[in-house]
């Protein structure tokens, strides 16, 4: 399933053609044809490919493909993500994050809250490991969606953590101190906005860490429309 979904993903397997014959794909793989009926539905019902009578398995078109789906985007990123494909996942966090941030600072519980200071104390102290902070930094984010009480907000957030993960070690702030510093401080102004109450302040402070994180990826050599 996973080589056939890059293949797609890549381009090897370009929209609208057709896959090679059951008899080629249990060859080249030497599974089951069980296995193989599995792995097409799997990908199938990803939006990636459609069964013909008398035709084959034809590839559909981009706009079918379930780009939310977490094998999706690690399949994007395997093969080689674009930058209009990064830029549009900064669109989506920008259209997405910053009203959960806002709705965190009207609902957020005091635990909530002391979670999100968690995660910046900690984003804080990873300075020998880029890891540490990434894991810290995806952290944060989805806590704010939890106190957002939206459960929507926490699903796509748990839909698209893999793009937001390969984003943040593309752009995390690590080694570089004053960047790391900066990065803290910003994550910072966005949980003393929650624990303030004020929600347009949340809103703005969320912004400003999406598009400076958007802004060192660029700087890291991804060129493009970011």
């Amino acid at each position: 399933m996973r080589d056939l979904g890059l293949k797609i993903i890549s381009g090897a397997y370009p929209e609208n053609s057709i896959l090679p014959g059951d008899a080629e794909l249990l060859e080249r793989f030497g599974v089951s044809r069980t296995v193989l009926r599995e792995a097409l539905k799997t990908l199938a019902a990803k939006g990636l490919i459609q069964p013909k009578a008398k035709i084959g398995t034809r590839v559909l078109e981009r706009s079918h493909w379930n780009l939310f789906d977490p094998d999706i985007l690690v399949w994007h990123f395997e093969a080689g993500a674009s930058p209009h494909f990064l830029s549009s996942i900064v669109e989506m966090r920008l259209a997405l994050e910053p009203e959960a941030a806002g709705l965190a600072a009207l609902r957020r519980t005091d635990a909530q809250l002391e979670k999100l200071y968690h995660w910046v104390a900690r984003m804080g102290s990873a300075r020998e490991s880029a890891q540490d902070f990434v894991n810290s930094d995806l952290q944060f984010h989805i806590a704010i969606a939890d106190a957002s009480g939206n459960p929507f907000m926490r699903s796509i957030s748990a839909l698209i953590e893999v793009a937001l993960v390969t984003t943040f070690t593309i752009s995390s702030p690590i080694p570089n101190s004053e960047s790391h510093i900066r990065s803290v401080a910003r994550h910072a102004a966005i949980a003393d906005a929650i624990k303030a109450g004020d929600a347009e302040a949340a809103k703005e402070a969320m912004r400003v860490v999406i598009r400076e994180g958007a802004e060192r990826v660029l700087n890291s050599g991804h060129r493009g429309d970011l």
